[in-house]
């Protein structure tokens, strides 16, 4: 990918605390069921997905709740398995003031998938939530966070599909979603324009660390939690944290799996509705397109010889900023 920062200029606030106070923070949900993670893929074929038991419509309803209780609105990035077979709750989602977002179709990794598989499916999964929303959709974001290097050609099928933004790139090592040299804050793909908003994470030293939502929120400490929640307001501007309706579950069934799927899957999950009550309650949210409307809203300048020469000075800046 070949990336044009967005990153606007922070202006320093008159105090950490006021950096906090003032500062309004992106939340998400990716909306699956507990057997449809990348862990469980095993475990539960996606051709046995129909009669196994599901939980999403019990889990989607405490999310509801919590949000409502906090006064938060956030985006939701569907399955559209999800959305055809439980369409009430993309339209509930939709009348609650949440944003309606893609999340794929079947919960493949892009890597996985031909240019052809992607594109027939990320059309069929935004027929059908669109379809169940009675509106339009503009946001995605790839099963696993797999827009890794080598599937840059999903970027322009996401655009040729009329995405206007993707939130698919966590920027860490990790062994399912490699991607630690990718930028941090948002920027547009300059092949096809479309806006790339990463999870955030919190830069030591050389390198990039994970906080913000998924297992990290439910296996770290929360004080570590809100401490680069922090940090990312004071130094940068809003967070991008996600969380999954299974992951408030933990009367969801036990799935025989390896040791490191389960622990993932499994980890602290009687704690997490807490945790979660509490980061809404100290931190300030809202649905991504409009946290991030001010970069959306950024159009590209036309080049002339010294822009190129002055951009290609400041991509050779952030890969050197951004490599370990």
């Amino acid at each position: 990918m070949q990336p044009t920062s967005l990153l606007t200029k922070h202006t320093p606030p008159s105090s950490p605390k006021d950096a906090v106070l003032r500062t309004i923070n992106a939340i998400s949900v990716d909306v699956e069921d507990y057997f449809q993670t990348e862990a469980m893929t095993r475990v539960i074929p996606r051709n046995t997905w129909e009669s196994t038991p599901s939980r999403i419509e019990r889990n989607m309803k405490q999310i509801f709740e919590l949000f409502s209780a906090h006064c938060v609105r956030g985006t939701f990035f569907f399955l559209g398995w999800v959305a055809e077979r439980y369409p009430h709750l993309v339209r509930e989602t939709r009348d609650l003031g949440h944003e309606i977002a893609c999340h794929s179709y079947w919960h493949r990794p892009i890597y996985t998938l031909s240019p052809a598989e992607f594109r027939e499916d990320t059309h069929r999964a935004k027929a059908v939530i669109e379809d169940a929303a009675g509106a339009g959709i503009s946001g995605y974001r790839a099963p696993s966070f797999s827009l890794t290097p080598g599937t840059e050609w999903a970027a322009d099928i996401l655009a040729q599909a009329g995405f206007a933004y993707d939130s698919s790139v966590h920027p860490i090592a990790h062994d399912l979603y490699e991607n630690r040299h990718a930028p941090r804050h948002p920027y547009r793909l300059a092949r096809n324009l479309l806006l790339e908003i990463p999870i955030s994470t919190v830069r030591w030293g050389k390198r990039n660390y994970p906080f913000s939502g998924g297992g990290y929120f439910r296996v770290l400490p929360y004080r570590y939690v809100r401490w680069a929640m922090r940090r990312v307001n004071q130094l940068e501007g809003p967070a991008v944290f996600y969380l999954h309706p299974w992951e408030i579950d933990p009367e969801q069934p036990r799935l025989t799996t390896s040791g490191r799927s389960a622990f993932r899957q499994y980890t602290r999950l009687d704690k997490t509705a807490g945790l979660l009550s509490r980061l809404l309650t100290e931190f300030s949210f809202g649905p991504l397109e409009e946290v991030f409307a001010e970069a959306a809203a950024v159009q590209p300048q036309a080049e002339t010889p010294s822009g190129v020469a002055k951009k290609a000075e400041e991509l050779e800046q952030a890969k050197q900023a951004y490599s370990l």
